[in-house]
């Protein structure tokens, strides 16, 4: 599986473990930077370009790091055919793929220890989309329209 890897500065250390035990299972690692946890960037940046990655098909999952891991994700989510969200446990890991078919994974360097960040990055490697009845919801969330100026959500 070809995995892109983005973070700012305080998830560096951990996109870099994660990179790492990535090869170590055989995937394919896609580096989008940053190259530093000393350079302060910007984690909307990083997020995005997982994000283009993902939707283009370059890359088949994405992962993207930050402090908490929400900036990030949020940042992933703008782009059309992504479905990011931040796992914080193995539950939420787990049912992201089975119930969400989640394409990117978010995580807090500065929230989760890097034990339990591996366990959950392997974990929505390894689990399946169910499909059935969550199928329809994940077409709606492909389906909705991009956001557009001015609109008040």
């Amino acid at each position: 599986m070809r995995i892109a890897f983005g973070a700012d500065h305080a998830g560096y250390e951990l996109k870099e473990l994660l990179a790492r035990f990535a090869t170590d299972l055989g995937h394919e690692v896609i580096d989008l930077g940053t190259s530093s946890s000393t350079v302060s960037v910007d984690y909307p940046d990083f997020g995005f370009a997982v994000a283009r990655a993902v939707a283009s098909g370059r890359a088949e999952r994405g992962v993207v790091v930050c402090g908490t891991g929400i900036g990030i994700t949020i940042a992933a989510n703008r782009a059309s055919g992504v479905r990011a969200g931040v796992a914080t446990d193995l539950f939420a890991a787990q049912l992201m793929r089975e119930h969400n078919d989640a394409n990117v994974l978010g995580l807090g360097a500065r929230a989760t220890a890097a034990p339990l960040a591996r366990a959950i990055f392997e974990t929505f490697l390894k689990t399946p989309f169910a499909g059935g009845r969550h199928q329809k919801r994940v077409d709606k969330l492909d389906s909705l329209p991009p956001r557009v100026e001015g609109d008040p959500r």
